[in-house]
């Protein structure tokens, strides 16, 4: 299975349908969505009711960043995640 990675920013990096291959491609896509958004690390992190050093962990690619976390923090900041692939019957 493959993840894809939406934006709802025109002017977005990694663009509309770019995979995302490890956790610090994710924290990028993150941060720059954030960064897109003019949020502040801090905001984010209230936003989402967590820490702001989960933020700054996730943006740096910590790869043992708590999954339900990193999908909120996603979330608030305008990204959507798809698995494309094989389709289970």
């Amino acid at each position: 299975m493959l993840l894809k990675l939406y934006s709802t920013y025109e002017n977005f990096p990694l663009g509309k349908t770019d995979m995302i291959d490890n956790a610090t491609q994710f924290g990028a896509a993150v941060a720059s969505a954030r960064k897109a958004l003019g949020l502040t690390q801090r905001e984010l992190a209230l936003a989402i009711n967590s820490g702001e050093r989960f933020i700054v962990d996730l943006e740096a690619g910590k790869p043992t960043a708590q999954l339900g976390k990193a999908l909120a923090a996603a979330k608030a900041v305008g990204l959507r995640l798809t698995v494309t692939g094989i389709s289970q019957a």
